[in-house]
């Protein structure tokens, strides 16, 4: 089992978007046997939260419901649980860092280092703005999440057969 956790912040923006949007694509791919997903916050402001109504509203329009996930906070056995930790932006990454224990810093990554033509390596917090903001941090994580379901294929022999 291949286990990927999506972190930002409060856990209610973009790291559930991200886990959205990937766990959809594993579905689709018929990987929900081989790919577990989750989602986890670097603050502690928003523990036991679902995700905020307008990462909602713009998931579910593409037929992804996220109403199910709530916030949690990331600690540090997620880094012997999980085999990809993808951090939303650079604070983000900065924490999970530091939070690394020796020899797990290979599983940390820019969430849009899998989207190199966007050409910026942060997903912006569309928390404070308009639905807006929503939309365009969905087609970033789209497109990261799509490019990130084919590195992990390259880098693991998962077999496609099987419902999830």
């Amino acid at each position: 089992m291949i286990r990927v956790l999506f972190v930002c912040t409060a856990n209610i923006c973009r790291s559930p978007m991200a886990e959205g949007i990937f766990r959809h694509l594993v579905a689709e791919a018929g990987l929900g046997h081989a790919i577990e997903t989750d989602s986890a916050a670097t603050s502690p402001m928003r523990i036991g939260e679902p995700p905020d109504s307008r990462s909602q509203r713009a998931t579910l329009k593409r037929g992804i419901d996220i109403s199910d996930l709530r916030s949690r906070e990331v600690h540090r056995d997620d880094f012997q649980q999980f085999d990809y930790l993808l951090a939303m932006d650079r604070g983000n990454h900065a924490y999970l860092r530091s939070l690394c224990p020796r020899g797990c810093e290979h599983k940390i990554f820019m969430m849009l280092e899998f989207a190199p033509s966007i050409g910026v390596i942060e997903v912006p917090d569309p928390y404070a703005g308009g639905e807006e903001g929503f939309e365009l941090v969905y087609r970033a994580l789209d497109l990261a999440a799509r490019n990130l379901l084919a590195y992990i294929r390259s880098q693991h022999p998962l077999d496609g057969g099987g419902a999830s």
